[in-house]
């Protein structure tokens, strides 16, 4: 049986169940499957031996979603190459190209939840009434710990970039 938590979060103002465990730091990152694009999919250990910050949003295609990749992007060119930053969406591959064409975004990697929630459900952010993910920041260590988790309250809400950050240097 999978896990709900009711009214773990809000969508401006009212309740949304988040589906899936909440993870904590410490905790074992669990593998997940999404899709890279339309024929190639990716895992976290696709990833191994780097740092992980996974950046998730509902969709690119909305304004805090937009500023919080952006803003990973530029994070990105200070961290270098022991870091990657993930960006994880339920939309679909060609949404995600399409839109990181149109913003210039060349240091993120964007993924998609879209076929079957894997990441979602594995990390206790799929949105029940929604069928989106709940954004919210993982941090996970070159060995696959989770080293900093923010589950945002609200989704309209932007997450704690600094914060965010910091968990990354910590590990550097």
């Amino acid at each position: 049986m999978t896990q709900e938590r009711t009214g773990a979060a809000t969508f401006k103002g009212n309740p949304i169940t988040l589906v899936g465990p909440e993870l904590k730091a410490g905790d074992t990152a669990p593998g997940f499957v999404v899709s890279k694009n339309l024929l190639e999919d990716a895992s976290l250990s696709d990833y191994a031996g780097k740092i992980k910050l996974i950046s998730v949003v509902p969709s690119l295609d909305t304004g805090v979603c937009d500023a919080q990749t952006r803003r990973f992007n530029t994070e990105a060119a200070e961290l270098g190459d022991d870091v990657v930053i993930l960006t994880i969406s339920m939309d679909l591959p060609f949404a995600q190209a399409r839109w990181c064409g149109a913003a210039g975004i060349d240091r993120v990697i964007t993924l998609s939840d879209h076929k079957d929630a894997s990441f979602g459900l594995a990390y206790g952010v799929l949105i029940k009434e929604f069928r989106l993910d709940m954004r919210s920041i993982f941090v996970i260590d070159k060995n696959d710990t989770v080293a900093y988790v923010e589950y945002l309250a609200e989704m309209a809400e932007h997450p704690n970039y600094e914060a965010a950050v910091a968990a990354v240097k910590e590990l550097l």
